[in-house]
Formats: structure tokens, C-alpha cells, sequence
């Protein structure tokens, strides 16, 4: 006899209470496997695929794309137990096929895994993912199996409100199952096509082979005639607000207006600027790459200016713990620098950065950067900050006021490095010239420690010497 079992939404770590359903990886009825990933999630610190403890067969889905769902709420039901698996799969030949390939994949063995899923995963490597397709076209497959034996734990319970757990069924699969593949990587180019009702099997791609991008999304937007265009968000009696699109403040950039909200109430925070003839650290750059080995970035040699100014001035590599009324000043520097991403902007973190040499801290700033922009950070690699370096001349602009990354006490910024007439050894002469802004949280110092810091950075940058002396 096939046991059902639920899965619910698991603590993914880090204080994350909630997670929004980006894509189903699985359908009902297909076989799954233990510890295989089953829907991918958007939280407030990364996308993540939740991997299920149970082998079995798919009978419930709950929540469609884009229902966001607090932990602990029901994500699906899986038939566990070979003897009993063929009910999932329907009647005739369908089912019979189901039951052997449920049989060989999970009814053998253990129902499931043991592993705790806290952060990403259960420890065990993904196995292949099958999917087990009904003979008949999906609009005639019969709904999810009967309800499980009184021994098993209910598929939907009274904790979440009735719409948000419905399962979705076979027959409420995604679009690209229903008329063959859609040519959508993404998973938010499907979601800014089901928020405006732009049905992505009417797209062409402008992308290779055929690629729907988040561009193409857009223009079937903007061209769309009006009385096809979806119906106007209703807004609250009470808002002022009449008009004009309304972006839900959630995921990614929900927790950034949180933090950056929370930074300006509570942190007094000031700011001072400095130029600086960056000439001598760039020939210095290209004198280091041009020894060989790894190459070494820009951003590293500031990064090991920011830890040996920071060992200088350690109050400002410090949070303030307000109930208590204590400065705590912390021992490691746990870097972080902000990066620019299609989910929004994030602050990747380089653990002990102040042990670190500039090919490691270049190794890792890649790292983190390439995994930004492929979505696949972890929380662990966005938390625990303690100071953070803002390179902000890759947009093109020279200064800026930053808002400090709540909990921290400081961040420095890094303008555009670009030729300028600048006085050199008494005599005008055109060098490579940098802004630097130095934001810090007045609390825990005063514009004397404030000052100190920034010119020890621009003295560094201006003569790489003074660095290689305090080492």
C-alpha cells in the first residue's frame, strides 16, 4: 500500500520566512526521486531549488507560479512505497508503465532521505530528473488521486488560507507542457509575461535560436492594442495613488527597500569625498599581470587597501547594538561589494577578506559576480557583512552618496577612473584621477577617524608603496 506524504516549504536559513514559487520542476504524476529538486524559489537573498526527502509519484502541487508561501506551508504530495503506486498514474497501460518506473526509482527504496533541508539542499546529489507523460492528451487525464488513508498526514491542512493551497492537478500544468516548448529560459521573463497576460506561444524570439527575452516581452507589451491589455489593478479607497503601474515590492527588491528603509531611520550617517592621482596603482595593476599568474583585478587592490585601512581604524569595521547602547567592533573583515544584477542589486560577501591575498581576492570577486548574474548565490554568500566597497565608476559616474548596507558602519566608494589635468611633482600634467566618497555611521566615530580612514585609502591609491610598507 502507497503512502502519501507532504512536503512542506522548508526553512531555507538565514531568517527567511517566506518564498515566492518561481517554476515547477515537477508535474503530478511525474516519478521522483529522493532529494531531487522539485520547484525552484525566489526569496529575499536568491533563487533556490528545493530538492523533496520523498520517492515516489507526484499527486498534488500546491501553489501556482508566483503564490508566494510562508515556511512551513505545503508545497506538494508524493506517493511513497512501491506496492500501491500504479493508483497515481490512472487507468490501462499509463498506469502500469508508471508503476514499473515508480518501482525501479523509489519504491525500493528508503521513503526518504533523513536530511534536514536547511539552505540549499539535502547533502545528496540530485538525481536525473524523469518525467512520466500520460498516453492521452493532458486535458483527459483524470484529476490528482484520492485522498491518502487516515494514517497519512492530510495533503492540505488549515494552516494557509483555501486559494493559495489548492493543487494545481495534472492538468494545470505550465503553458510550454500543454502545445510543446516555449523557447523561455528565464524564469522572470515567464513571470513579466503571466503579470501582463502576454502569452509567450505568440512571441517570435529575438534571441538565439529563437530565444524569447525579457526585450521581446516588452515590446508585445508596449504594442499590445488596448482592449486586449489586462484589466487595471484596483486600487485601495484609500490611496491617493489613481493611475500608473504597480510593481510588487517583494523578492530581491522587497528586501532592499526593507534594508536601505531601515538604514536612513536609524543610522546618522556622513559622508566625505576625496580626489585621488590614481595613475601609479594602475601601472602598478599592469606590472602584476604582466609578471604572470593569475590576473589580478582592480577591485582586489582596493579590497586590500580597504582591510589594511580598516586594521587602521577598526572602529569603523563595527555595527551598533542600539539596546544596549554598545559599539561592537568586530575582529573579522567580511567584505562585501555591491553588484549589479537583471533580480536587482545585491551585495555578494567575501568571508575574511583581511586574510586574503589580491589573487584570492580576485578569485573569489569573480566567483561571487558570475554567480550574481546567474542567480545562484546563496544566503550565505549575501549575509554577515561588516564592511562594504561600492565600485560605482562602472556606470560611468564619478561620486556618489551611498546609503550605508544596514548593519554595517561604513562603506567606501569608488568613482570612475578617468584622465584628468591634475598637478604632478609641481607641474600640470594629465594623470588618471578618482573620486573617492566615504560614507560611515557618525555613532561610532567622528569626521576625525572618518578623515583618517579616507586619506590612508587615497595615499595608498596615489602611492601603492605606503600599502606595501604597513604590511
Amino acid at each position: 500500500m502507497a503512502q502519501v506524504l507532504e512536503f512542506k516549504l522548508p526553512d531555507l536559513g538565514e531568517g527567511l520566512t517566506e518564498a515566492e514559487i518561481v517554476r515547477w520542476l515537477v508535474a503530478v504524476g511525474d516519478v521522483v526521486a529522493i532529494d531531487q529538486p522539485v520547484v525552484e524559489v525566489e526569496t529575499a537573498k536568491a533563487m533556490v531549488e528545493v530538492p523533496c526527502p520523498y520517492g515516489g509519484v507526484v499527486t498534488a502541487r500546491f501553489g501556482e507560479e508566483g503564490t508566494e508561501l510562508p515556511v512551513g506551508a505545503p508545497l506538494l504530495t508524493v506517493a511513497v512505497g512501491a506496492a500501491d503506486l500504479g493508483g497515481a498514474g490512472g487507468n490501462g497501460s499509463s498506469g502500469s508503465s508508471r508503476t514499473a518506473e515508480a518501482a525501479g526509482s523509489a519504491g525500493a527504496a528508503e521513503e526518504s532521505s533523513g536530511n534536514v533541508l536547511v539552505g540549499y539542499g539535502t547533502g545528496a546529489p540530485a538525481a536525473r530528473r524523469r518525467r512520466i507523460r500520460p498516453a492521452e492528451p493532458l486535458t483527459s487525464v483524470p484529476a490528482a488521486p484520492a485522498p491518502a488513508p487516515s494514517s497519512a498526514p492530510a495533503p492540505a491542512s488549515a494552516a494557509a488560507p483555501a486559494p493559495e493551497r489548492r493543487p494545481t492537478g495534472a492538468v494545470a500544468v505550465d503553458e510550454a507542457v500543454q502545445s510543446g516548448p516555449v523557447p523561455v529560459i528565464s524564469p522572470l521573463v515567464r513571470r513579466l509575461a503571466r503579470e501582463h497576460a502576454v502569452d509567450l506561444r505568440t512571441l517570435t524570439g529575438s534571441g538565439p535560436d529563437g530565444l524569447i527575452l525579457r526585450a521581446d516581452v516588452e515590446y508585445a507589451m508596449r504594442t499590445a492594442e488596448a482592449p486586449a491589455a489586462p484589466a487595471p489593478v484596483a486600487v485601495p479607497p484609500a490611496s491617493a495613488v489613481t493611475g500608473g503601474e504597480r510593481i510588487p515590492l517583494r523578492g530581491v527588491r522587497g528586501a532592499v527597500a526593507d534594508k536601505l528603509s531601515r538604514s536612513r531611520r536609524e543610522i546618522p550617517d556622513a559622508t566625505c569625498w576625496v580626489d585621488a592621482d590614481a595613475t601609479e596603482l594602475m601601472a602598478a595593476r599592469v606590472s602584476m599581470n604582466a609578471a604572470g599568474g593569475p590576473k589580478i583585478s582592480l577591485l582586489a587592490l582596493l579590497a586590500r587597501i580597504c582591510t589594511a585601512a580598516l586594521a587602521r581604524h577598526p572602529e569603523l569595521n563595527s555595527t551598533v547594538d542600539m539596546d544596549a547602547r554598545e559599539i561592537v567592533r568586530l575582529p573579522e573583515v567580511h567584505l562585501g561589494f555591491a553588484a549589479q544584477t537583471e533580480r536587482g542589486l545585491v551585495v555578494p560577501v567575501v568571508r575574511n577578506a583581511h586574510n586574503r591575498s589580491a589573487e584570492s581576492l580576485s578569485a573569489e570577486f569573480a566567483r561571487l559576480t558570475e554567480a550574481a548574474r546567474q542567480g545562484t548565490l546563496t544566503p550565505a554568500d549575501l549575509t554577515g557583512g561588516t564592511f562594504t566597497l561600492n565600485n560605482y565608476g562602472v556606470f560611468g559616474v564619478d561620486g556618489s552618496t551611498p546609503i550605508i548596507n544596514h548593519p554595517e558602519a561604513a562603506m567606501l566608494g569608488v568613482g570612475r577612473i578617468v584622465p584628468k589635468p591634475w598637478v604632478h611633482q609641481g607641474e600640470l600634467a594629465v594623470r588618471q584621477v578618482v573620486q573617492l566618497s566615504f560614507t560611515f555611521d557618525h555613532r561610532v566615530c567622528d569626521g576625525g577617524t572618518a578623515g583618517g580612514f579616507l586619506r590612508y585609502v587615497a595615499d595608498c591609491v596615489e602611492h601603492p608603496s605606503v600599502l606595501l610598507r604597513s604590511l
